[in-house]
């Protein structure tokens, strides 16, 4: 009896570590598995990583990146102006079944019934050249005529000539086009560099709202903690007659805003992390925990050099140039515009007629071809000649307005470089401003425990302790702030000496 107790003790021993064992490894996998959930709940992420992202994925990058896109096949369709173009057109078919007028020897007007098609088809290549505003073109044509009613057919065709088409005394769009159009290009690439810096600007200050609000939210709870353990002492000291009534409603005055103020930074915080997810593209669910920058080193800045490389670089300075050189295209096409306008044209080759193609390649005879169109004002009442001065006006015009947006284009940097080394010894004040409210703050939470501080005296520790807190912050955002605008106003990067691409 006693060996099948025993045997029965030992079964049940051995049960019981299984079922131990078993829910240790249930434990251990849930650990594991909350652990994985947990850390993909949370993402870690710094300034340059938030402006990176911005740059990469953010709806305003994709915007920017299409935008740099059309300007780009918009030049190449300028481009292609300046290559051989090959066409081929024609009529097929060309069918008509209709009645013509058609004038009898007496003078009478008949009208007599047609059946007929007249096809016909062109291959030309042509090659427009800038410096003259005309075109060279070779091209081969054939005709092919079918009379149904009378049941024949006749060929007619060119199988090769060669012409030149040349605009006399007028304006010349591929000139000014060939000056213009590289500019806009160069401008537009510029540009994108430009919609960048300025995205990297407006995700660090949607980065810094976050992390304010992150930090506000820190302050409250740290405040809570500290008001509920302060207010428990307070309790202590008044059950022994060390403090008056009004201390302790003042303390539980401190610990409902104290809750407010926790409820209030977590509604921030919520906000602001939706807006920073929605700008950058983030598609992660759960929490964002930003990293404070530290302090950055200190940059040697002259506003010289960083008006040199923004006329360098920026897309303004080319668009300078760019303005000024679409006045003078306008102030010559009012000119080319207004006097004589002719038209040069001259074909060379070989041209031939029969009832079926082949004969059109034998023998054929030369053909030359030599046309002056001629276009001249004689009374205009004057219209010529205000439009001519109206471009010149508009000329003189813009070029006093480059001059003026040259002088606010330097100063805009010159007082932000200004700016920015401002905001950078304004921000080593305020780290040393934080460190001393700390400090202060912990000393008067001690003096109050021993009772050397009234309570007025610890909510301004408080209040002074927070606002340096926030005004570290504030000074860091600032800083970052003036140095995305001055790479963006500048299109160089301080730090590594480059031209930013």
């Amino acid at each position: 009896m006693n060996k099948i107790c025993l045997c029965r003790t030992r079964h049940w021993r051995i049960v019981q570590a299984q079922e131990v064992c078993r829910l240790g490894v249930q434990l251990l996998v849930f650990f594991f598995f909350l652990s994985i959930v947990t850390h993909a709940q949370t993402t870690q992420l710094t300034l340059s990583e938030v402006v990176e992202m911005a740059k990469n994925q953010s709806i305003s990058a994709r915007q920017a990146s299409t935008t740099k896109e059309t300007k780009y096949w918009e030049y190449r369709t300028f481009l292609s102006n300046y290559k051989p173009q090959l066409t081929l057109s024609g009529n097929l078919p060309a069918f008509s079944r209709s009645f013509i007028e058609v004038r009898q020897p007496d003078g009478t007007i008949q009208f007599q019934p047609i059946r007929n098609n007249n096809s016909s088809l062109n291959l030309s290549l042509s090659q427009s050249i800038a410096a003259t505003g005309g075109s060279i073109y070779a091209t081969s044509q054939l005709q092919r005529f079918d009379d149904f009613d009378r049941k024949n057919t006749l060929y007619n065709g060119t199988p090769f000539a060669v012409g030149y088409l040349q605009p006399l005394l007028r304006f010349n769009s591929f000139k000014w086009d060939k000056k213009i159009e590289p500019l806009k290009f160069n401008e537009s690439q510029q540009t994108y560099i430009e919609s960048l810096e300025q995205i990297a600007l407006r995700a660090s200050g949607l980065f810094f709202d976050l992390l304010l609000a992150q930090v506000n939210l820190q302050i409250a709870e740290t405040n809570l903690t500290n008001t509920q353990n302060i207010l428990k002492v307070a309790n202590e000291k008044y059950e022994l007659g060390k403090n008056t009534r009004n201390e302790i409603l003042q303390l539980q005055l401190e610990l409902l805003k104290a809750r407010k103020a926790v409820g209030v930074s977590k509604r921030d915080l919520e906000v602001a992390s939706l807006n920073l997810k929605a700008y950058i593209g983030l598609q992660a669910e759960g929490k964002i925990e930003l990293q404070t920058p530290t302090q950055p080193a200190a940059l040697t800045l002259s506003s010289e050099r960083a008006i040199e490389q923004a006329f360098a670089n920026r897309s303004d300075a080319i668009a300078f140039g760019r303005r000024t050189l679409e006045a003078e295209r306008a102030v010559a096409k009012a000119k080319g515009d207004n006097g004589l306008n002719a038209t040069l044209t001259a074909t060379l080759g070989f041209s031939n007629r029969g009832i079926t193609v082949p004969e059109l390649y034998r023998k054929p005879q030369d053909q030359q071809t030599v046309e002056l169109q001629l276009d001249i004002p004689i009374l205009d009442w004057g219209r010529s000649k205000s439009r001519t001065k109206t471009a010149e006006a508009q000329r003189q015009l813009t070029q006093y307005t480059v001059e003026q947006d040259k002088q606010n284009f330097q100063q805009e940097i010159y007082t932000q470089v200004t700016l920015f080394e401002m905001l950078r010894d304004q921000l080593s004040l305020t780290v040393q401003a934080d460190s001393i409210a700390s400090e202060k703050y912990r000393i008067a939470q001690d003096r109050y425990v021993l009772g050397n501080l009234s309570i007025t005296d610890l909510s301004i520790s408080f209040t002074e302790k927070d606002q340096a807190k926030r005004d570290y912050i504030y000074a860091l955002r600032d800083y970052w702030g003036a140095y995305y605008k001055l790479r963006q106003l500048t299109l160089y990067d301080f730090e590594t000496e480059s031209k930013l691409k």
